[in-house]
């Protein structure tokens, strides 16, 4: 007993001071969570309009300049694949420094390649927009990862609602961002810039603000608390139980972690596929560009409105019914976008709000089952490498969507994305077996 006592006294004085008050005081622990879901709230609204200028005319910038639409997709795989390798940057760097470090440093990378797109269009250089597109990534894989830093400190039943509450104000930067293709447009040509890289323009402002944000403000770091807090609590059971404890839910977590990212992963390449030539589509059929902002809006707008409720829903009813629920509506969204008229506006808004809604579904339910299956110690080095496969599924969505409508058509592609989704099903439903 006595030896277990001073394995407690050891992991708390362990800490830091400013980190110890929080170890000791369950309502300093709420009251900072409350402040850190504000932080990350006002940089999730900034995030959200950097990462809207790549979706909304990252293809047809690169449609224009190279002169095709086979590798129209190529924007989409570069900053996604961008992203893949920032999101194990960042996670490895969060898990280290803390959350703070780790989601500065990618607004901050994010914005300095938005800059750099921007001068490719200028300068009218491919190899200078391919650089800076990977670079860009890094704003997406940061902000789909500050997700994250709201469920730290979260209580298990309210991790999804976490989530969501954080992605629900992406939308407000989500939306925006797309609706003022025509106005960053003028100002990017009043500029001498192409009107193409005015998004870009305002995706730099955004995710530098966001950056700034987070690295000034997030302070004391959720994450590093939550981690004291974790010590302590194991430190209190003595270390004779911590090995058969850690154990029993090494093969539960395990499943968790494999079920919670394959949804994501899913999702990620069902949704990207479909988006990234839906500007395409539509400008084949005679639409301008302001409409083409508008559906781009109303997509972004249902992959994060929702969240609110969503959360809500995943926290009540479960983690697997919501990922059954995310591979019926993308299947559901595909069908749409595959039979309706391309001239149809009201249909491809339905299409692509479908989309956005599936995506959502299945992110907040496979980010809460990660968060379920993983501890503090361990916790964002996973979710980074997680956000990688989600990355690399993204990229991969995106360079094959462009093949596959240029050698066939955009109902192909639709068609093969909604049924794509209903894997989801299998691989929940594997989840269910005794381990």
């Amino acid at each position: 007993m006595s030896n277990d006592k001073a394995f407690v006294k050891e992991a708390v004085e362990g800490t830091g001071e400013s980190l110890r008050s929080y170890v000791d005081s369950p309502e300093k622990q709420r009251q900072l969570y409350r402040r850190t879901m504000i932080i990350v709230i006002a940089s999730q609204m900034f995030g959200g309009a950097g990462l809207a200028a790549g979706i909304t005319v990252g293809a047809l910038l690169a449609q224009d300049m190279l002169g095709t639409d086979s590798y129209a997709g190529v924007p989409t795989a570069l900053f996604t694949l961008g992203s893949a390798a920032a999101a194990l940057i960042v996670g490895r760097l969060s898990q280290r420094s803390g959350r703070r470090v780790g989601l500065a440093a990618g607004f901050l990378a994010g914005g300095i390649g938005a800059l750099g797109v921007v001068l490719a269009a200028v300068f009218n250089s491919i190899a200078l927009l391919f650089v800076s597109l990977l670079v860009y990534g890094a704003g997406t894989a940061t902000n789909l990862q500050a997700r994250y830093a709201g469920t730290d400190l979260a209580l298990p039943t309210q991790r999804a609602k976490s989530i969501s509450t954080a992605m629900v104000f992406t939308t407000f930067g989500a939306v925006a961002g797309p609706n003022l293709v025509n106005v960053t447009g003028g100002i990017a040509t009043s500029l001498g810039a192409p009107a193409l890289s005015g998004p870009f323009m305002l995706a730099a402002s955004a995710y530098l603000v966001a950056g700034i944000v987070l690295l000034i403000f997030l302070r004391p770091d959720p994450l590093l608390v939550a981690k004291a807090i974790a010590d302590a609590q194991r430190a209190q059971e003595g270390p004779s139980n911590q090995m058969q404890s850690q154990t029993s839910e090494a093969s539960v977590n395990r499943r968790g972690i494999i079920v919670g990212a394959s949804v994501m992963v899913l999702t990620q390449i069902v949704m990207i596929g479909i988006m990234t030539m839906t500007p395409v589509h539509m400008k084949h059929h005679g639409h301008g560009l302001g409409q083409v902002g508008m559906v781009i809006g109303i997509h972004v707008a249902a992959m994060y409105l929702p969240s609110l409720l969503t959360g809500i829903l995943v926290d009540k009813y479960g983690r697997k019914p919501m990922s059954y629920a995310s591979g019926v509506t993308l299947l559901l969204a595909g069908l749409l976008a595959a039979f309706a008229p391309g001239d149809s506006m009201v249909l491809l808004i339905l299409a692509l709000a479908l989309l956005g809604l599936g995506w959502n579904f299945g992110l907040i339910s496979g980010t809460a089952a990660i968060v379920d299956a993983t501890t503090p110690a361990t916790r964002a080095k996973t979710q980074g490498t997680v956000d990688v496969l989600i990355a690399l599924a993204g990229a991969s969505g995106g360079a094959l969507s462009g093949m596959v409508v240029a050698h066939s058509s955009y109902s192909t592609l639709s068609l093969a994305g909604g049924f794509l989704a209903l894997l989801l099903i299998p691989v929940v439903l594997w989840s269910r077996r005794k381990v």
